[in-house]
């Protein structure tokens, strides 16, 4: 895997938490924060940290932003995060940018326009995983790519779907559509042509839109 550099704008409890997952895989982070407190800095040393406001120009380029991989917009302001997009994207060019949506009415917002090229809505991934939790046979939107509108979904085989027993290669699955991942068991398994298909298996699936979409739960027996 590449090692990347990462600037996280924002060193609450969601930036730190992503900060120590990109650090555990081997990734450089930058964290920059109006008040890094001590304490927080002492527990993330690998860390590189800079006090100051992402949104001003002179912080962004004392950072050096332009030579980072990834920015991460995690502050608890979406019109911070949506400032800290654009700059990203429009003044230093960098490559990809995430931004974390606090409230969902803003999430409309969140676009290239703005230069989000993933927006985070925490309410709609949490509001996905209850349903994915309570719902078996019932195709669940996990995750909605800004360009495009392309889905990642998940359905989890109930066991008188009509694929089960089959293996994907002898299943039709619609066009603009690719299964990308089967959970069975607390195991991820790789799907092939030849991968049979059971009752209970959660199915990962990318989704180019809605309708395709919809084609895949019919196909996938979805109710």
């Amino acid at each position: 895997m590449k090692r990347l550099r990462v600037v996280i704008a924002g060193a609450g409890n969601v930036g730190r938490s992503i900060g120590t997952e990109l650090l555990q895989h081997g990734h450089d982070v930058l964290l920059i924060d109006k008040n890094p407190k001590p304490d927080r800095v002492a527990k993330m040393p690998h860390a590189q940290w800079r006090e100051g406001d992402a949104c001003e120009i002179a912080v962004l380029d004392d950072c050096d932003l332009g030579s980072y991989d990834v920015i991460v917009a995690a502050t608890g302001d979406d019109k911070v995060n949506l400032v800290i997009a654009l700059l990203a994207k429009t003044e230093y060019g960098v490559a990809r940018v995430v931004a974390r949506v606090n409230h969902p009415k803003n999430e409309w917002l969140f676009n290239e326009a703005w230069g989000v090229d993933v927006a985070v809505s925490t309410p709609r991934i949490l509001t996905a995983l209850v349903e994915e939790a309570v719902s078996v046979g019932d195709l669940v939107r996990l995750l909605h790519f800004q360009h495009g509108d392309a889905a990642l979904v998940e359905v989890t085989l109930p066991e008188d779907a009509p694929v089960v027993g089959k293996a994907i290669g002898d299943v039709t699955l619609p066009a603009d559509s690719a299964l990308v991942a089967v959970l069975r068991e607390g195991r991820v398994v790789v799907p092939t042509p030849d991968t049979p298909l059971e009752a209970g298996d959660e199915i990962f699936a990318i989704v180019a839109d809605a309708d395709v979409e919809a084609q895949l739960g019919r196909t996938l027996g979805s109710s």
